[in-house]
């Protein structure tokens, strides 16, 4: 047997990735990682500003009943390194902000009549008797929201949400999107009915890190800046990967990237009518501007946007959440916008791009300064945001592929959950066990 050939290689060192490099080196399997980019961690990766303070390129956290990263947490060793931490969420409508964290606080939105309030704040429990999501899948997000709470109610709470999430496909999406996002929040109150959200400490790019360095300890191989580009078949099984660096011979392989991103590795090796699969599920790309400013711009950690007007889904000032002291004294805030790759603002530069966000956050913050800037820095992701439409289930590609010995695990399977690290976790867990199945009968 070659000594070059991989018992598993797996293509994408995001979450799922790692999580499944991890599980199959800990197994003994013989594992190679490969990512295009330099570092671990895929849309959960980090970056380092000049001065050496390191976050995420897109703003991130974890819910408090998150199971699946604590658990891997305390596997890899560091128990405790996972803070649950008390969060503030409002939102940003009429000109001025509203805090929106307790029940106390919903009832004094009175920018909805009482009677609304009440319908808004019934809603979780609502959402949370339905048991089959299947039975909502057929329905859009405004058509389900409507019918629980009114058409007031969306269009004050909701639909600015919903338009500035999914852009061009807003009325596209169907209503679970939104039923597990209501589900999971509703479950993350503490006792006092506020909300609790979970932190790594120093950011998930250590995370990210310490997962690599456990799939070398196990004996696995991480390549980073090495680029899948296609495969080499042998009948009805791949034989070797493609890649910027050269071909990679075995006998299990994972892709986890996005559904394009592997259409474009396989389409030359498989059927069209496969590949025309993956390429049915569509994505939005998203643009995050990064700042360090010298001031806070409120004490609200996630603020909703729900003006209309404002091309931003809301304001995430991440030291409100994890302390300014590390982040050598500085206040972070992300502004993410999802968009089609069509947008003419996808075409801005980071200049052009920052200067747009700062005059309309300076509408929401008018004593805000350009000098308040300490730094900036803005990251692109081309396929940031699967877009669920109805019937989404009956249209989603499988974990199988046309080949016998490949498969794939993306954030666009998590459905009916929504991305995610702990899912991307649980994924990357599952199909390892699935992997290391296909191993074993390979042996006997």
């Amino acid at each position: 047997m070659s000594a070059d050939l991989h018992d598993v290689v797996l293509v994408g060192a995001g979450f799922t990735g790692l999580a499944s490099g991890y599980v199959l080196a800990k197994k003994g399997y013989k594992v190679l990682l490969l990512d295009a980019d330099t570092a671990a961690g895929g849309l959960a990766g980090t970056f380092t500003f000049s001065d050496g303070v390191r976050l995420e390129r897109f703003y991130h956290h974890w819910f408090n009943n998150d199971v699946f990263v604590p658990e891997l947490v305390e596997e890899l060793g560091l128990k405790g390194d996972v803070v649950t931490l008390p969060t503030n969420t409002g939102m940003y409508f009429n000109g001025r902000l509203w805090k929106l964290s307790t029940p106390l606080d919903l009832l004094k939105f009175t920018a909805l009549p009482l009677i609304d309030r009440i319908r808004l704040g019934l809603i979780v429990l609502q959402v949370r008797r339905i048991k089959d999501w299947h039975s909502i899948e057929h329905l859009s997000i405004r058509e389900w929201l409507e019918s629980l709470a009114g058409k007031r109610v969306y269009d004050v709470v909701w639909k600015p949400l919903v338009e500035s999430k999914f852009s061009i496909y807003a009325d596209a999406v169907n209503a679970v999107w939104m039923w597990k996002k209501l589900v999971l929040r509703g479950s993350t109150r503490n006792d006092k009915g506020g909300e609790e959200l979970a932190y790594f400490k120093g950011g998930f790019g250590r995370l990210a890190d310490a997962m690599v360095e456990a799939i070398r300890s196990h004996g696995g191989e991480v390549r980073f800046s090495t680029r899948a580009t296609g495969v080499v078949t042998e009948g009805d099984k791949i034989t070797h990967l493609t890649t910027t660096s050269g071909d990679v011979a075995g006998k299990q392989f994972l892709f986890t990237p996005a559904f394009p991103i592997i259409a474009d590795i396989l389409q030359q090796a498989t059927t069209p009518d496969w590949i025309d699969r993956l390429r049915r599920v569509r994505y939005l790309a998203n643009m995050c501007l990064v700042l360090r400013l010298k001031h806070s711009l409120s004490s609200t950690y996630w603020l909703n946007v729900n003006d209309p007007g404002f091309p931003f889904v809301g304001v995430i000032e991440h030291t409100n959440f994890d302390a300014p002291e590390n982040y050598a004294g500085t206040h972070i805030a992300f502004l993410s916008r999802y968009l089609a790759k069509e947008d003419p603002v996808w075409g801005y530069d980071d200049e052009q791009y920052c200067q747009f966000a700062l005059e309309h956050l300076k509408r929401m913050f008018p004593s805000l300064d350009r000098s308040w800037v300490v730094d900036y820095k803005v990251w692109r992701a081309d396929y940031a945001q699967p877009i669920t439409e109805r019937n989404y289930s009956q249209y989603v590609p499988g974990r199988e592929t046309p080949f016998r010995n490949a498969s794939i695990s993306t954030m666009a399977q998590i459905y009916p959950e929504d991305r995610g690290t702990n899912y991307a976790i649980r994924e990357g867990r599952d199909v390892a066990r699935h992997i290391s199945d296909l191993l074993e009968s390979e042996r006997g």
